[in-house]
């Protein structure tokens, strides 16, 4: 499996809670759309395994384009599919010259049992654009710092009621625009029209109305 390069130092972390995805998870979803960062994140210069097993490049392989980003696991019974189905819904909505500009770019928290077939499945289901990546738990942790938000947990020998284990992570997706920069990021109840609003402005370039930073 490739191993990330990184370039540059760490964001400063987002002011976002980790929430942790589990059958008696009690997240309660935000209202609003974006939300602004207190200081614009770069995308960091690093290689993962895309769900097809080949190396992918977070710069070279997004270059010039909007790329949403958002760490999970498609184990996770709340947070990550609702994000994922939204976006998924809202892609299907754009048109297509929208979304050929926009990447989505889902990177598992629990490479032990999101392998490249289980995320080719559990994307392709949502939408055929969507790219999973995988690396090993030292660099999901690095990408993590490099972007500023709360390191992912997991916790093997804490099982959950479905037989599963605990796993917690950050519930926002980041917004990158094609300068590699991101500005804003979406959180835990982003709805639909929010999404329909705001991506075709961001391929634009322009900045979407925020909500403040948290």
């Amino acid at each position: 499996m490739p191993q990330p390069r990184f370039l540059g130092r760490s964001a400063p972390l987002l002011a976002v809670v980790l929430l942790a995805c589990g059958p008696s998870s009690s997240a309660v979803p935000t209202t609003g759309g974006a939300m602004a960062l207190e200081s614009p994140v770069p995308l960091p210069d690093a290689v993962l395994e895309s769900h097809d097993g080949e190396p992918f490049d977070l710069r070279a392989d997004t270059g010039g384009e909007v790329t949403l980003v958002f760490f999970g696991y498609t184990h996770c019974p709340d947070i990550c599919p609702v994000h994922m189905a939204n976006l998924a819904a809202v892609f299907r909505d754009l048109p297509l010259e929208v979304t050929r500009e926009i990447d989505v770019l889902f990177v598992t928290t629990d490479p032990e049992r999101d392998t490249n077939e289980r995320l080719r499945e559990w994307l392709g289901a949502l939408h055929p654009r969507f790219v999973g990546l995988r690396g090993d738990r030292e660099s999901i942790v690095a990408l993590e710092e490099a972007m500023g938000i709360p390191v992912s947990v997991v916790s093997p020998d804490e099982e959950t009621s479905d037989g599963g284990y605990f796993v917690g992570h950050a519930a926002q997706v980041l917004a990158f625009t094609a300068d590699d920069t991101a500005r804003v990021a979406y959180p835990w109840g982003t709805r639909q029209r929010d999404w329909l609003r705001d991506l075709p402005r961001l391929v634009r370039g322009e900045t979407p109305p925020v909500d403040g930073p948290r």
